[in-house]
């Protein structure tokens, strides 16, 4: 029997691989998990929503009890495309998956490769067992999370899942379970105008002052809604502006982006129409990112388990927490037909995206052991 790799020396592997999105090029890091699952035994297909932005499923079965008695999935998931490397230039090489000080290094070590090598390498040690258990265990192994969850996005609009019973995500969270996070509806507000020569203002009509009464405008925005008891308020941030091509002309075109997070359950088209409203004709909008938030009561009985599991893992008592980004769930959660669902995974939320990204090696150690424990329980009963 082929030794199983540790989910170190995977997400080292994966870390080597340059998936930065722009451009994304996950198909080499989707195949080398797919040959490596399969090889274990596991169900692989492969998903592209777009040449060479691949998406992986991988399925290890239960026993047949039949449809009526099988107990549903337990779905994990996780992506495997990385943000770019930033301005700041990097003390290690970002490829080079150095370990250092109990420390992974590399771009994706904590946002998540760390993550999809620990779920992996337990779901291959659980396909060595003898005896499956009695329920699937799948893998979602996404493409393209960083700019708006297309690669899981995908998968729901192709039917590649199904329903689960629950779902795990990987994202980091020094493996503490959180149970939830806003969603993202980000867009772009453009304006047009008229040109004319800047000595005679009059003659045209200027679109980034119909922009700036717009932003002035969006300062007192009221989404009327209710905060969420975990995650807070809704919120709207301007991010960028932009407008005109030179100083002596009248602007005829203008442009702002907004940022806005979302409490779960709030309606984004309800949103968008509600902005135009408020903004008038002047403003057209478009959506750039449109993923909606995820929320499990901490009183789930699942989530009490997952509870009791990492208690004495963790060394704490375990209260419910909210993640301040968005993550996969937004689109697999519904995609797997609303089950509960849980963010708990290897590395500290505040390396992501950061030069000399890092993730502890005794994360990975403790996600994949915990990823086996829950996949176990879940199939044993």
């Amino acid at each position: 029997m082929t030794p199983i790799p540790s989910a170190l020396d995977i997400a080292s592997d994966l870390i080597r691989m340059d998936t930065r999105n722009p451009p994304g090029r996950e198909v080499e890091c989707a195949h080398y998990l797919g040959d490596m699952l399969a090889g274990a035994g596991l169900e692989v297909s492969y998903h592209d929503f777009a040449p060479g932005r691949t998406s992986l499923v991988a399925v290890l079965r239960g026993e047949d009890s039949g449809e009526a008695g099988k107990k549903k999935p337990l779905c994990f998931g996780g992506h495997i495309d990385v943000v770019p490397l930033g301005a700041k230039e990097w003390s290690v090489d970002p490829f080079g998956a150095e370990i250092a000080d109990g420390r992974l290094y590399g771009r994706g070590s904590t946002d998540m490769k760390s993550g999809v090598a620990a779920f992996v390498h337990a779901a291959m040690k659980l396909a060595a067992d003898e005896k499956p258990g009695n329920a699937d265990i799948v893998l979602a192994i996404c493409a393209g999370e960083e700019t708006g969850c297309e690669g899981s996005s995908h998968l729901g609009k192709v039917g590649a899942l199904g329903e689960m019973g629950a779902v795990v995500i990987a994202e980091p969270t020094a493996n503490y379970p959180i149970l939830g996070h806003k969603g993202a509806l980000w867009l772009r507000v453009e304006t047009e105008g008229v040109t004319a020569h800047g000595s005679m203002p009059e003659r045209g009509v200027n679109a980034i002052y119909r922009a700036a009464r717009a932003v002035t405008k969006l300062e007192d925005f009221d989404f009327n809604a209710k905060p969420h008891g975990l995650l807070g308020r809704a919120t709207l941030n301007v991010g960028t502006i932009e407008g005109g091509q030179n100083l002596n002309s009248v602007p005829d075109r203008a442009a702002f982006t907004v940022d806005i997070r979302t409490l779960p359950g709030q309606d984004h088209d309800g949103i968008v129409s509600g902005l135009e409203g408020y903004l008038g004709s002047e403003s057209r909008i478009a959506r750039i990112i449109d993923v909606g938030g995820v929320h499990t009561p901490h009183a789930h009985p699942w989530i009490q388990e997952v509870w009791r599991l990492m208690e004495p893992v963790l060394g704490e008592s375990i209260e419910p927490r909210g993640a301040p980004y968005f993550t996969d769930a937004s689109a697999l959660t519904p995609a797997c037909g609303g089950p509960p669902t849980v963010i708990l995974g290897p590395g500290k939320m505040h390396m992501a995206h950061q030069t000399d990204e890092y993730c502890p090696v005794a994360h990975i150690v403790q996600a994949a052991e915990a990823y086996e424990v829950l996949a176990r329980r879940w199939r044993a009963c």
